[in-house]
């Protein structure tokens, strides 16, 4: 058992601010000011890329209100949509989803193995799923990896939160 994946759903206020606090934010980092990244996408804030320009910079407090109206809107009620049950899906499992799909896209997770495990009520085989996603460029990246399975020293990995969220 994980004593800091039990940690973050006791204390979880929603799915969204699971997915964010837990999952979205300690993965991607933060950075005011626009840089590319690992495949050479324009990049801001928590991993943001829609609409990002070279020389863009942002405040904290502009990153955290992009985050939330994004995570919201673009990732957690399209899964909604794409996945009939999503809703009543173990918090975990949501939260996971939601994780990835904000890091991989929305239509990538809703058209993958994990989304029709999850609408077959296959919890764990779908969180197990997830972990496929741990490429970037066509190769598989250590960091992906670690965010995708049990995280490390410092933060919690995808189905290390999902899996603890089935018992």
């Amino acid at each position: 058992m994980s004593k800091r994946a039990a940690k973050a759903l006791a204390g979880a206020a929603g799915v969204v601010a699971l997915a964010i606090t837990t999952l979205i934010q300690p993965w991607e980092g933060r950075e005011l000011k626009a840089y590319r990244d690992i495949v050479g996408v324009w990049t801001i804030c928590d991993g943001e890329t829609k609409g990002v320009k070279p020389g863009m910079a942002k405040t904290n407090a502009q990153c955290d209100a992009m985050l939330l109206k994004r995570v919201e809107n673009d990732f957690y009620r399209p899964l909604t949509k794409c996945i009939a049950n999503y809703t009543g899906l173990p918090v975990s499992l949501q939260a996971s989803l939601l994780s990835a799909a904000y890091n991989v896209g929305t239509p990538t997770i809703c058209g993958s193995t994990a989304a029709r495990l999850a609408r077959a009520e296959q919890y764990k085989a779908s969180c197990e799923a997830i972990t496929r996603f741990n490429r970037a460029g066509g190769k598989e990246i250590r960091g992906l990896k670690l965010r995708r399975e049990y995280g490390d020293a410092n933060r919690i990995g995808e189905l290390e939160l999902c899996l603890e969220g089935l018992k």
